[in-house]
C-alpha cells in the first residue's frame, strides 16, 4: 500500500485529500473504492489487497475523514465538494476510465458521477445503496453522527461490534483494524475519525428523503447492487424498483445483515470479483 494525497478547493481554502493505492501503478484498469458517511479508506484494505493483481485500486479517504484535512466552512461537506475532489483525484492518476466501488456514500457520489456525459464510470458496484432513501434512516444516521469517547480502544472495539450488526461476522483480527483505523485519540479520549460538523450537517439537511430516481435513471454502465435485505437504508420496495426498471443489473442479496455489509467477508469479495471479471 502507498499513501499519496491531492489539493483540493472549497469556499474557504485548499485542502488535502489522502488516498492509498495497491498495485502496479502502470496497471490501465483502475477500481476507486470510496467508503461511507462516518467511515473512511481503510474499510478496503482487504478487498484492495486482494484485487491488486487485476487492479490498481485507489481508495481515497473523501475529505473529513480518517488523515484528509477537515473543512473550514462545514457548509462545504456535501456532493459537490466530494465530486470536485474526486476529479481532482482522477486528473491527477491520469486515467479515462475507472471501475467504481461505493459504500453508502461512496455509492451516491458514484452514482452522480456515472450519470453525467462523458463519465468515466465503466463499471459501478453499489453497496447498500440505491436511488431511494427515506427521511427515516437519514434521521437515524444523523442521531447516530454524535461524537464518543471512550477510555482504550479496547471499548471503542466493543462500541463498534454492538453498533454495526452488520459486520458481525468478521474476526476479532478484522474488528481490531477497523477500530485502529476508524478512531483517533484525543484529550477527552478515543473518538470516531470523522470531523463532528459532518454530523451537524447531516442532521440539519436530515428532514426529507433523497430522491436520486433521475440520477440513477440517467447511468448507462453495468450495475452490481450489493443489498443487505434488513437494511434501512435501501428498502426491498427501492430493491424491486431498481429491478424492474433495470433487469440488467446484477443482485447481490445478504439475509439478515442491515446497513452496511462490510465487503471484507471472503465471500463479499469472491462476488464482487466474479462480476468485475465477466461484466
Amino acid at each position: 500500500m502507498r499513501t499519496e494525497s491531492v489539493m483540493g478547493l472549497s469556499s474557504s481554502g485548499l485542502h488535502r485529500m489522502v488516498y492509498h493505492e495497491w498495485g502496479s501503478q502502470d496497471n490501465e484498469r483502475v477500481l476507486v473504492c470510496v467508503h461511507g458517511l462516518a467511515r473512511n479508506s481503510r474499510d478496503f484494505d482487504e478487498i484492495a489487497k486482494a484485487l491488486s493483481r487485476e487492479y490498481r485500486v485507489i481508495c481515497p479517504d473523501i475529505v473529513g475523514r480518517g488523515e484528509s484535512d477537515r473543512l473550514l466552512n462545514p457548509a462545504d461537506y456535501g456532493m459537490p465538494q466530494y465530486l470536485s475532489d474526486i476529479m481532482v483525484l482522477l486528473a491527477r492518476l491520469n486515467v479515462k476510465e475507472v471501475d467504481w466501488l461505493g459504500t453508502s456514500m461512496g455509492g451516491i457520489i458514484g452514482m452522480l458521477l456515472a450519470s453525467m456525459p462523458k463519465s468515466p464510470i465503466r463499471k459501478l458496484i453499489l453497496n447498500d445503496i440505491g436511488a431511494f432513501v427515506s427521511q427515516d434512516a437519514l434521521e437515524r444516521i444523523g442521531d447516530y453522527l454524535v461524537p464518543k469517547y471512550f477510555a482504550t480502544l479496547d471499548e471503542a472495539q466493543a462500541f463498534m461490534q454492538a453498533t454495526y450488526s452488520g459486520l458481525r461476522n468478521l474476526t476479532n483480527t478484522q474488528w481490531q483494524s477497523l477500530t485502529k483505523h476508524g478512531f483517533k485519540q484525543e484529550p477527552q479520549g478515543w473518538t470516531q475519525h470523522y470531523d463532528p460538523a459532518i454530523g451537524d450537517v447531516t442532521r440539519a439537511t436530515a428532514n426529507q428523503d433523497i430522491d436520486l430516481w433521475p440520477v440513477w435513471r440517467a447511468i448507462q454502465c453495468p450495475q452490481m447492487l450489493i443489498w443487505g435485505e434488513d437494511s434501512d437504508v435501501l428498502s426491498r420496495s427501492t430493491v424491486e424498483q431498481m429491478q424492474q426498471e433495470n433487469s440488467a443489473m446484477s443482485l447481490y442479496s445478504l439475509p439478515g445483515i442491515p446497513h452496511v455489509p462490510s465487503l471484507m467477508e471472503d465471500a463479499h469479495i469472491h462476488e464482487i470479483s466474479q462480476w468485475l471479471r465477466t461484466h
